[in-house]
């Protein structure tokens, strides 16, 4: 049976409203969370600990019923603990793959920025061909396959900072703020009811892979208007010619732009691409894949604000 556009919308809208059983707040993450997996996009979270980044992904999980995968990354880990390897079997007297964890529907890469380059690297192929080359053999990952990667952004003792070739591979980085009060105290409450992080059993499964098909092929049917197209250029060139900024967004930014905004845009309901909605996902489209020239950074510029303003300097198609 085919799932129509309007069911899959339907079902992605009760798995944001699933995914608050078990995360308070945090709607615009969700929100994010559902946009890239319709682009089949990776996302970058970052945010402090104990924000329920890891909840959060656990609990879309459950309620897509997707095979979910953790990886906690660590100075010592090895690019075949993540991808797989090759294992000799006595019995046959022949080498076999054993799977890694990125064999599964999604990913969470934890701490991503903890484990070295040759690691994060291993990372590189899975996300941008979706599948693992052992021994000159390609094995292709599932489908749908993302990868969900945190990182700590205060502390850096340890750390490998992702380069940028890994960072512009994430269609969107998503920043997980802490909630305001009346959140935290919802928070305290369901714990004090006894709520366990770990047990995941009442969030049920409302929507499918077969809806992220339909959403996915529908998003990509959302037009999009030649002064719309024109704009999200506008806005990529005007980064590169930032003074503020030594790098600017390539033509990929570009085009995950667009992908976001058409996605945002259908479960919006429309069958078109505004630019308020090019507005609502530039920051977590782009704000990756900026860098600042230092004098900014000591003048406390961060890459939202030079965003803010590149949004505020570009004349919008009426």
């Amino acid at each position: 049976m085919t799932t129509s556009a309007e069911s899959a919308r339907d079902a992605l809208a009760a798995l944001r409203a699933e995914v608050s059983k078990a995360v308070v707040g945090q709607d615009a993450v969700v929100t994010g969370l559902v946009i890239a997996l319709l682009c089949r996009g990776h996302v970058l979270l970052e945010g402090v600990p104990g924000v329920a980044k890891t909840l959060m992904v656990r609990t879309l999980s459950a309620a897509l019923s997707l095979d979910f995968k953790r990886v906690q990354f660590t100075p010592d880990l090895m690019p075949g603990d993540v991808t797989g390897s090759l294992i000799y079997d006595t019995k046959t007297a022949e080498f076999e793959f054993r799977e890694g964890p990125v064999f599964t529907n999604l990913l969470l890469a934890d701490e991503i920025n903890r484990t070295p380059p040759k690691t994060q690297a291993a990372l590189l192929e899975a996300m941008e061909e979706r599948q693992v080359s052992v021994e000159g053999s390609a094995r292709p990952l599932p489908d749908p396959f993302v990868v969900c990667a945190t990182q700590n952004p205060v502390e850096y003792e340890g750390t490998y900072q992702l380069p940028e070739a890994q960072l512009d591979r994430f269609l969107l980085k998503l920043t997980v703020p802490l909630p305001p009060r009346e959140q935290e105290i919802a928070v305290l409450e369901r714990h004090a009811r006894g709520f366990d992080p770990r047990d995941l059993s009442e969030v049920k499964a409302v929507a499918s892979a077969e809806d992220l098909a339909a959403g996915r092929e529908a998003a990509a049917k959302v037009h999009v208007a030649p002064e719309v197209l024109g704009y999200i250029v506008d806005v990529a060139r005007a980064t590169r010619n930032s003074p503020s900024l030594q790098l600017g967004v390539s033509p990929r930014g570009a085009t995950a732009l667009l992908a976001a905004s058409r996605a945002w845009a259908w479960l919006s309901g429309r069958p078109y691409v505004t630019p308020d909605d090019v507005k609502a996902l530039a920051r977590p489209a782009l704000r990756h894949r900026v860098q600042l020239r230092p004098e900014a950074e000591l003048e406390g510029a961060t890459a939202d604000g030079l965003l803010d303003g590149i949004l505020a300097s570009v004349p919008v198609p009426r």
